[in-house]
């Protein structure tokens, strides 16, 4: 289900650059857009499982291991 612009949480300048950075000389909106739901969907799912690892070690905060490490679950099971 798309996402109204006003839900968007990656602006689209941003996404734009990222996209340039592998050599696009051009990008349109909506690949800037497709870009983000993309990066948002995957985002939120690494965070969820960042968030059970920091759960299962009975802390609140998620930090940048369990942000790795749900990272590389993440990869292993795509």
């Amino acid at each position: 289900m798309p996402r109204e612009k006003t839900e968007r949480i990656i602006p689209l300048a941003p996404l734009d650059r990222l996209i340039r950075k592998a050599k696009a000389e051009r990008v349109s909106e909506k690949a800037a857009m497709a870009m983000g739901e993309i990066l948002e969907e995957v985002g939120i799912e690494i965070a969820a499982m960042a968030r059970d690892l920091a759960e299962h070690a009975h802390r609140k905060t998620i930090n940048g291991n369990d942000i790795r490490l749900a990272y590389k679950q993440w990869r292993r099971k795509t």
